[in-house]
């Protein structure tokens, strides 16, 4: 058996993330991985024609480049070819009336840009972002803080509230919708149309609670971070943690699906996976896996509580989502070019969106859902041939499993993701592409479609095929995530932990909950 201090299990950029850190510290650190190549849901590959450098999942990393686990390894990544290309012009939406607008990095740009749409919204737009400036210096540390420590329920305390005096204003702002806060603060359908989309990348929907908080979140981080992606493709920051691994001693073997940790006198004492090879881990066990996984398979034979097991059992998964990768003979037409090299998203209205989405939830087919469009090569033409771009159309929140067509028009058979239903729905998706950017359905020489099943079968995070790893509805997020009576990220086994999009702070490239599991494991011991 080889002997390490710390194993992690699965190697999406979280768990490399940790295993970076730790073995940076001097710890010798094995990353087991079940797929061909380490990075999880950060992937690029050359899937439609060669030359064009596609990210398959996750393309764009705001969060990440103003995180503490980006500053804390920044001189480590760029040595290690870790090069961030970014805009003042993070995202902006275009409707099929060809009006558009943009959000500025600038606080004042965004401000002049919402008034234009109507006088008044930029005032608005001002003091949504005042709002939560005045919390922000209590939220943000809750992002590279365990919300079960005692820092972190303190912060969670100041900023609800709690006594003779009830609740906090803050409590009733978190809880509200982001349907309400926009409809509250803003007059112009562009202004809502623009904003209103990009909660679904956190797996929310416009009417979850909570999804207002959200809204102002998203968008301080936008303003913060821009829309960076790393040159080359969005793996570049996969290969940079992984070399600082390696430059450090410490291991990654892909291939090597762990189907058990091995757990002796109550504490991990290293792993087993399906090829029969058994690895000690001295330290610490850090999985990359859901609660439930956790619990119902890699410690299937292990005593831990009741009440976890029937929590893993019951734990819910979301909707799934479409991805489409194209190969573009030129660059697309914008009705705006500051459009360009950001993220916007093609849509009616937020009421269109709500629709979809309301559609989705039914299990059909949405008639027609907002589109988020990335072009990667207008940051960064390395990606595709001289004069040829790149475009990937996401599609969020879809049925996992089919039981309709909105439009009645997709017989979706029985329910499945088939080649064929991929095929026909992705047609649908480019047929509405060319109502915002007509050049764009003439000019494709390749596509490749990502559906919930391929996700399933790529990363058992997904289950079904949630890229959001299990639902974030409020139930299942914040306190209650991983799961009720587990809300942080040590186990039921002392020194077994879990990381990744499962757990807090959730979804998206952030390197959080690596970051956070790292420094439990770094602190001195009392």
């Amino acid at each position: 058996m080889e002997a390490y201090d710390i194993i992690t299990v699965g190697s999406g950029h979280n768990a490399l993330v940790a295993a970076a850190l730790l073995a940076r510290a001097g710890n010798r650190v094995l990353v087991l991985e079940k797929n061909d190549k380490p990075g999880g849901f950060v992937r690029t590959e050359e899937v439609t024609l060669p030359g064009f450098k596609h990210d398959l999942y996750a393309t764009r990393h705001p969060i990440f480049l103003t995180s503490k686990a980006y500053s804390e390894l920044e001189t480590d990544l760029r040595a290690r070819g870790l090069e961030y290309l970014n805009t003042d012009l993070p995202t902006g939406v275009v409707l099929p009336d060809g009006s558009s607008a943009v959000l500025s990095s600038d606080l004042e740009t965004s401000t002049a840009e919402f008034d234009r749409l109507s006088p008044g919204d930029g005032r608005a737009l001002a003091d949504l972002m005042g709002d939560f400036g005045k919390y922000a210096h209590k939220v943000f540390p809750l992002f590279t803080l365990n919300l079960a420590s005692k820092e972190a329920r303190m912060l969670i305390g100041d900023l609800m509230g709690s006594g003779k005096e009830g609740v906090a204003p803050f409590a009733a702002e978190f809880m509200q919708t982001a349907r309400d806060v926009l409809n509250d603060r803003f007059r112009s359908p562009v202004a809502k149309a623009l904003i209103a989309p990009w909660v679904l990348h956190l797996g929310r929907t416009l009417d979850s609670v909570s999804s207002g908080f959200d809204v102002s979140l998203l968008l301080s981080a936008m303003m913060a971070g821009g829309m960076p992606l790393p040159r080359g493709g969005s793996d570049m920051l996969v290969k940079a943690l992984a070399q600082i691994v390696t430059d450090h001693g410490g291991a990654i073997r892909c291939g090597a699906a762990v189907d058990r940790i091995l757990v002796e006198r109550g504490r991990a004492v290293g792993v087993h996976v399906t090829e029969g090879e058994t690895y000690t881990a001295g330290l610490a066990v850090i999985a990359s896996v859901n609660a439930d996984q956790l619990y119902l398979k890699l410690l299937a034979d292990t005593d831990v509580p009741s009440r976890l097991i029937q929590q893993a059992k019951r734990y819910r998964y979301g909707l799934g989502c479409v991805q489409i990768q194209l190969a573009l003979s030129k660059p697309p037409d914008w009705p705006d070019d500051r459009l360009r090299a950001g993220q916007p998203h093609l849509l009616r209205s937020m009421q269109a969106c709500a629709l979809a989405i309301a559609q989705a939830k039914n299990g059909d087919l949405p008639s027609e859902p907002a589109l988020s469009v990335d072009v990667p090569t207008h940051l960064d033409p390395s990606r595709a041939p001289r004069g040829a771009a790149i475009m990937r159309v996401q599609v969020l929140q879809l049925p996992c499993r089919l039981r309709g067509d909105a439009a009645a028009q997709i017989d979706v058979g029985d329910g499945t993701w088939t080649e064929d239903l991929k095929n026909r729905f992705a047609d649908r998706i480019v047929n509405l592409l060319g109502r915002y950017l007509p050049n764009v359905p003439g000019t494709i020489i390749g596509r490749h479609i990502i559906s919930p099943e391929d996700l399933a079968r790529y990363n058992p995070n997904s289950g079904p095929g949630d890229a959001y790893s299990g639902s974030l509805e409020l139930a299942q997020s914040y306190l209650f995530r991983p799961l009720p009576g587990q809300p942080s990220h040590q186990t039921a086994i002392p020194n077994v932990f879990l990381v990744g999009a499962g757990t807090w702070p959730g979804a998206g490239v952030s390197g959080g909950s690596g970051y956070i599991v790292a420094h439990q494991l770094l602190k001195p011991v009392a």
